[in-house]
């Protein structure tokens, strides 16, 4: 089980010391919004559907979003853990600056 702040530094990590963070950014507050997949994501941010796929593995890969099924179309969701720390999320993206969003 991941510690709430080994969580926040792996989230500052993901969303802040890392290129790309201001994108995986606005993918997480869409998918608060609602379920996309990775077309739709590309549609909303403007950006290729390669580099969606990797900050999607990123995302993935890091427990911050999860897919019901692994197919084309799959559509993704905030996992529980993230859910569970959307204050700290939030927090991180004030101190980077509302452009991100």
């Amino acid at each position: 089980m991941i510690t709430s702040q080994r969580f926040r530094h792996l989230m500052w990590h993901v969303f802040a010391a890392t290129r790309g963070g201001g994108n995986r950014i606005r993918i997480v507050s869409l998918l608060r919004e609602r379920p996309y997949n990775a077309h739709q994501l590309c549609r909303e941010i403007g950006v290729d559907y390669r580099t969606m796929l990797h900050h999607i593995k990123v995302l993935v890969d890091n427990q911050l979003i999860t897919s019901e099924e692994k197919r084309y179309g799959e559509m993704y969701f905030l996992t529980d853990l993230l859910e569970s720390e959307i204050p700290e999320f939030e927090a991180i993206v004030n101190k980077l600056g509302n452009n991100n969003k």
